[in-house]
């Protein structure tokens, strides 16, 4: 690949300029991680405090910066805050009948004890294709808490293969937003790209989450948090586990109905299918992600609730003791949200772009650098991935003698670039770190450096297929 990246129109930055915006966005940062680090401050007051003053030093105008900061709270709610629910309710219910257990234990007997994260990482990375990290995680992690409890250790060594499997899965492949958004502006075929992104992303994943957890988990010892809804007991012993058939299928109903979504809208781009028939808009629907929860929830309060004798007032409670756990974390994810969004009104990450932009390095490695800064800048790796690919996209059509493949490997240098570095303003880092139940420096050392990793073997991966191929 031998293209470069030209100079570009240039971007707007705050009214303190590109070089005093870029100070004050890391000194933000840094005063963020002071506060909830070193001094304790809990870190929503901590993140709100920050996010103001930040905008008031960065200009952005008194009457702007409440309207700012509710976008970015509503926009990170909008995404997380009923699936994070739905999911919640589900590992209850999974949990609470045994369900996990039986999935645990088949799992370890299938594998046996040494390779039980192997076999958690492999099944996170199935169930990865259509269901985004937030909701998987938190799906998955009442069976991780099940088989960490079972099998002793630091919860890490069960816990990071199965979120790296999902971020691998949320940032490489499609039908997740991030890739299909950066291939249709880039113009890479969407096919090709799910092939290249699991030729990338299964070996990626094997070194940076599942060799990294490994590696992680026999050096930081982190036990299973005390209010997980995973207790690791069946909360009715006297009434019979659920099969494992009906485990599965539990598990299987919400990625059957995204999967669904999925294809009908690819039917209806190519149009297969009427797009306003109401059979066709209501099957959409229901397959988008948080209705597709619900659904399961339902579908699994009666399989693993009423049909195991448990009355509706028993399974209201259950559901509703599983959202208090995890409050505090879509709040402080949330939160997380209004600090990205001051950083992008002012303009941060066009800032760092244009330094990137004006110095003719390889097309690849640019896109992966701008991808880098928009990540840092804003925090989330689904938005970075798309501006990313829309500030690089002039570049590659001028850009002669690319290929097919080419193109899909430049996405997959983008999407590496959007996964590094999660750090404060990204609220991945809040959610796992919560849910997990890390403070701040241990999030850094596991979920930041593990999302790093998968960032830069990701594209050295990428960048040597470009070489060769």
């Amino acid at each position: 690949m031998r293209g470069v990246i030209a100079a570009a129109e240039p971007a707007a930055h705050s009214a303190l300029g590109p070089g005093l915006t870029l100070t004050v966005a890391a000194g933000a940062v840094a005063v963020l991680l002071l506060l909830i680090v070193f001094l304790k401050l809990q870190p929503m007051i901590a993140l709100l405090a920050v996010s103001i003053a930040t905008a008031l030093v960065l200009g952005i105008p008194l009457d702007e910066v409440m309207s700012t900061l509710n976008d970015g709270l509503g926009g990170t709610l909008a995404e997380v805050a009923l699936i994070v629910g739905f999911g919640a309710m589900l590992g209850r219910m999974l949990e609470i009948s045994g369900g996990a257990s039986v999935l645990a234990e088949a799992l370890v007997r299938r594998f046996g004890e040494r390779r039980a994260p192997l076999a958690l990482g492999i099944a996170a990375l199935l169930f990865g294709f259509p269901i985004f990290l937030d909701a998987g995680v938190v799906i998955f992690l009442p069976i991780v808490f099940t088989v960490a409890r079972r099998l002793g250790g630091s919860v890490l060594r069960y816990a990071l293969p199965v979120v790296g499997a999902f971020a691998v899965m949320h940032a490489f492949v499609p039908p997740h937003p991030g890739p299909v958004s950066a291939a249709g502006l880039i113009g890479a075929n969407t096919g090709l790209l799910l092939l290249i992104g699991l030729v990338v992303g299964i070996p990626t994943w094997l070194i940076a989450g599942y060799a990294f957890g490994l590696w992680n988990g026999s050096r930081v010892f982190l036990p299973v948090p005390e209010n997980s809804t995973a207790s690791g007991q069946d909360t009715a012993p006297d009434k019979p586990r659920p099969s494992m058939g009906a485990v599965i299928g539990l598990l299987l109903l919400p990625l059957v109905l995204i999967f669904l979504r999925t294809g009908l809208n690819t039917l209806v781009s190519e149009d297969v299918v009427d797009s306003k028939s109401q059979l066709v808009q209501a099957a959409i629907l229901i397959g988008q992600s948080p209705v597709a929860l619900a659904v399961a929830v339902l579908v699994a309060s009666v399989v693993l609730g009423l049909k195991r004798g448990m009355r509706g007032k028993e399974i209201e409670n259950e559901l509703t003791a599983s959202l208090s756990t995890i409050a505090a974390v879509i709040l402080i994810t949330g939160a997380g949200g209004m600090f990205g969004a001051v950083l992008a009104k002012a303009g941060v990450g066009n800032a760092l772009a244009e330094g990137l932009n004006s110095a003719g390095i390889p097309l690849i490695v640019a896109a992966f650098l701008i991808a880098v800064v928009m990540r840092v800048a804003q925090g989330s790796a689904t938005v970075a991935l798309t501006t990313s690919a829309g500030f690089i996209a002039p570049a590659v059509s001028a850009a002669s003698g690319l290929t097919s493949i080419d193109l899909c490997l430049i996405v997959i240098a983008i999407a590496s670039g959007a996964t590094v570095l999660s750090h404060v303003n990204d609220s991945g880092f809040w959610l796992v770190g919560r849910l997990l139940g890390m403070d701040v420096p241990t999030t850094l050392k596991t979920w930041t450096v593990m999302e790093t990793l998968i960032g830069v073997v990701g594209f050295l991966i990428a960048w040597a297929l470009s070489i060769f191929l």
